[in-house]
């Protein structure tokens, strides 16, 4: 820090923490550890635009005054109280923790200086983003109106500032939420189930910065791997000629020179490549010179990575990094803290999120109908983790099966294409995002393939999902199912990959880390860790097969519990990752392996149905044994089940709340090594082989899965004739059960 920023630092510390003498965060919240770091006098202090970087700058964070009223008010002559900037005033750590709603706006003011030494200079107030319609004042004098949720904006301020003296900026924002058409994400006003609080006003970082007549604007770098090489866009709002510097370690690599507003290329001898294993961040030095006079400069870094779809040397289509296959593995990532809502309590709540995933040995997050603050994209790039980035839903949406896309209207399409690009250009430079996902189980879905096309023109240099499951419409680089809690895959495809863009969703509530006592929602509730660890490998052995057969890509639901959601790998405040960072590592390390050899024994009645003998009476004792008598028992083809229940293809109705199936198979010597169940059960199942207990399973898959047999099971197995024999109990929704065997071969 230079002495005049440290200076101006210090001065605005004595300020705000004069003023913040009795804040504390609202009562009766569910608090993080980093809360207790989170003070008046300088929240969030770090410098909030990591790839543009001047050295002069000053942080408006702190305490501000706030007011709510209605729409059509003016605005007030008195403030209701103070709220603490950046975060969201529905949230704890804003102090306040009130509702607005679409009938009110939320007014802001605050006062502040500036700097005698930026005097002659032009002032800009950025704004990293204010959730919804922002209308800003200085000194009385209207700025403009920004609308969106989630992009940075600006203001040139320097002819409302006062040559001397205080001044003031005023605030009035605007939120519909989720009576809007806008871009909001997962906001609502009534929150439950998978949807959660509004959000509205300042949730990021504010601030002030001093800049020359003729200054950077934005940065525009495309990497180029394959050359060793970066393409340099230098955007300002004036004419000069550009100086940049590429270092390694502080070394100067590479250089070139240029006028804004033209492509340079920086050429960099042994070039490193950017990837999850060796995240490599070359430094970037830029001046703006005219006649020998430096009219500005400032810093920023990148990373040179090449994503695409290419085939594998066995014709599948696969994600492709830096000119080799890599298999994705990733968490669904909501980005909801339970003190601060949008807003992580600090900077290294921030870096913990991204910290933890890497070391649960997982190389992508999918960031869920939200944009973070680019400081999370920053950690991304240092520490290697792969991003998936939704578009933030918004607006109505279509139906699994929907023919036909949204309706939008045209005011709604130009909002969501307007905020788009806006993502884009401000996320631009970020070697850690490698694809954009367009759109979100119909939410918002209208004009697929032409969104999907522009996208794909607007950056060339990364992937498009264009729906992330439900309607795919035959677009972009992937084929993008969800199911849970699966896995499950959709078929190979010529030209796409195919991923699965969420799976698992399995919930286990824990005690004193809730955000509600009760309701609380999985996709699959279980009761014990131990419990979890169980079902949790299951999926991933079944995950490994589909990798086998094609799959490329595949995320996890997901990082951390949000507010009534119970299915994070973390609870909500972080203090406990349920399995075990240790654990979880040691079991996704499997994901990156070669995929299991899975040779069929027994089909399932998947493709072809089974014939078995089959009873919906309570049979008696010794039914599961091999001697049992079952001619009385009725036969039948699976899937034994109801129509529609998710993943069984049923063939004999099943609708009694318990059923028991028997079967016999011929084995040869040569199988009985390595056999796996191929199970797929809604929902409590109890598989026995020759009379012993195989496997005991709760809860419902949606899909088949490779399920490890108990000890002692295994050995049951004969060559010759076996009994298997099946037990599955029914209590609400579908309902379906089947049963192979499968061989299961590791390979090296």
């Amino acid at each position: 820090m230079t002495i005049r920023l440290a200076i101006i630092a210090v001065i605005l510390g004595f300020a705000t923490l004069a003023q913040g003498q009795g804040w504390k965060p609202a009562p009766d919240t569910l608090l993080t550890r980093w809360a207790t770091d989170v003070s008046p006098d300088q929240p969030w202090p770090e410098y909030p635009r990591p790839q543009l970087v001047r050295e002069e700058w000053q942080n408006l964070n702190g305490l501000w005054d706030y007011a709510i009223r209605p729409k059509g008010a003016r605005s007030p002559g008195k403030f209701d109280g103070r709220i603490l900037v950046p975060y969201a005033i529905e949230s704890a750590l804003s102090g306040v923790k009130k509702t607005v709603g679409p009938e009110n706006r939320l007014w802001y003011r605050r006062e502040f200086s500036v700097p005698e030494a930026w005097s002659g200079r032009r002032v800009l107030l950025h704004f990293e983003a204010v959730d919804w319609e922002t209308r800003v004042w200085v000194n009385g004098r209207e700025l403009g109106v920004h609308r969106g949720g989630y992009d940075p904006f600006t203001f040139d301020i320097t002819e409302a500032l006062t040559p001397t003296g205080v001044q003031q900026v005023v605030l009035a924002v605007w939120d519909p939420t989720d009576t809007g058409f806008q871009p909001r994400g997962k906001q609502v006003l009534k929150p439950g189930g998978i949807m959660y609080t509004a959000v509205t006003g300042i949730w990021q970082t504010v601030w002030l910065e001093p800049v020359n007549e003729v200054a950077i604007t934005a940065l525009k770098m495309t990497p180029n791997v394959r050359e060793g090489s970066l393409d340099l866009t230098v955007k300002a709002t004036g004419k000069a000629v550009v100086h940049a510097e590429a270092t390694r370690d502080g070394v100067v690599v590479a250089s070139a020179k240029g006028g804004t507003g033209g492509k340079m290329t920086l050429t960099i001898p042994r070039a490193e490549a950017w990837s999850p294993d060796h995240p490599f961040l070359y430094g970037l030095k830029i001046r703006l010179v005219r006649r020998n006079q430096t009219l500005d400069e400032a810093t920023s870094y990148f990373g040179l990575r090449e994503i695409n779809v290419r085939e594998d040397d066995r014709g599948y289509n696969r994600l492709f990094l830096n000119g080799k296959p890599l298999f994705q593995f990733g968490l669904l990532d909501q980005g909801w803290w339970p003190d601060g809502l949008y807003t992580a309590p600090t900077d290294a709540a921030l870096a913990f999120d991204v910290e933890i995933t890497r070391q649960m040995g997982f190389n992508m997050a999918r960031k869920h109908v939200k944009m973070e603050p680019r400081r999370w994209y920053y950690h991304c790039d240092r520490l290697g983790l792969l991003v998936w980035q939704d578009m933030v839903s918004g607006d109505g949406g279509v139906r699994p099966g929907a023919k036909k896309d949204f309706d939008r209207s045209p005011e709604s399409a130009r909002q969501y294409e307007r905020e788009f690009a806006a993502m884009m250009d401000t996320l631009q430079g970020h070697p850690s995002i490698v694809m954009w996902v367009v759109f979100n189980e119909g939410w918002g879905q209208f004009d697929t393939n032409r969104i999907t096309d522009w996208v794909k023109e607007y950056d060339p240099t990364r992937l498009v999902d264009q729906a992330s499951g439900w309607q795919d419409r035959k677009g972009g680089d992937v084929h993008d199912m969800h199911r849970y809690p699966g896995p499950a895959m959709p078929d190979p495809e010529p030209d796409r990959a195919v991923v699965l863009g969420e799976f698992g969703g399995l919930g286990l509530p824990v005690s004193g880390h809730l955000w509600r006592k009760e309701g609380n929602f999985g996709y699959r509730n279980l009761e014990a860790v131990d419990v979890l660890r169980t079902e949790y490998a299951t999926l991933l052995t079944a995950l490994r097969t589909l990798i086998g057969r094609g799959l490329a890509a595949a995320v996890y639901t997901q990082t951390t519990d949000v507010e009534g959601e119970v299915n994070g790998l973390l609870t909500y405040d972080r203090d406990m990752v349920k399995m075990g960072a240790a654990w979880l590592a040691e079991q996704n390390a499997k994901v990156f392996r070669p995929a299991p050899k899975v040779t069929v024994i027994l089909p399932t009645s998947e493709v072809h149905g089974q014939t078995w003998r089959y009873t919906t009476d309570t049979p008696p004792d010794g039914w599961e044994k091999p001697g049992f008598e079952d001619r009385a028992w009725k036969e039948g083809v699976g899937v034994f089940g109801t129509k529609g229940t998710p993943g069984a293809v049923v063939r004999t109705l099943w609708d009694t709340p318990e059923i028991w199936i028997r079967r016999t198979v011929k084995l040869e010597a040569a199988d009985l090594a390595n056999l796996v169940l191929n199970l797929l059960h809604d929902e409590d199942a109890e598989v026995y082989v020759n009379g012993i207990l195989a496997a005991d399973t709760k809860g419902y898959t949606t899909s088949y899965q490779l399920v490890e047999m108990l000890p002692g099971a295994t050995s049951a197995f004969g060559e010759g004739r076996n009994t298997l024999a099946v037990h599955c109990r029914q209590t609400r929704g579908g309902q379906s059960i089947d049963l192979g065997l499968v061989k299961f071969e590791e390979q090296k």
